[in-house]
């Protein structure tokens, strides 16, 4: 049987595999809408470029999701950390 700690590290890392599977599928759909947007923005002749918008609303969903997905991991918080919190306390 697995101990408590490896089930915590085999979530963690199950819910991190999902993570960049859902950016990489994030990815690649934000790039369909995106070109699609400019490609009717260049049909309708141009003019102001209004695409800016959805590239920036896409731009700070996939920023959000590669964070989760490929960010800082989770880690366990050791004793010692504990200690010099308490210290600083004192």
């Amino acid at each position: 049987m697995a101990e408590p700690e490896e089930n915590g590290a085999r979530e963690q890392a199950l819910r991190r595999l999902k993570a960049q599977r859902a950016f990489r599928g994030l990815l690649v759909t934000a790039i369909g809408v995106i070109a699609l947007m400019i490609a009717i923005w260049a049909l309708s002749g141009g003019g102001y470029f209004w695409p800016i918008w959805v590239v920036f609303g896409l731009g700070i969903a996939l920023i959000t999701t590669a964070w989760q997905a490929y960010g800082p991991r989770e880690r366990e918080i050791t004793e010692a950390e504990i200690e010099r919190e308490m210290d600083k306390q004192k």
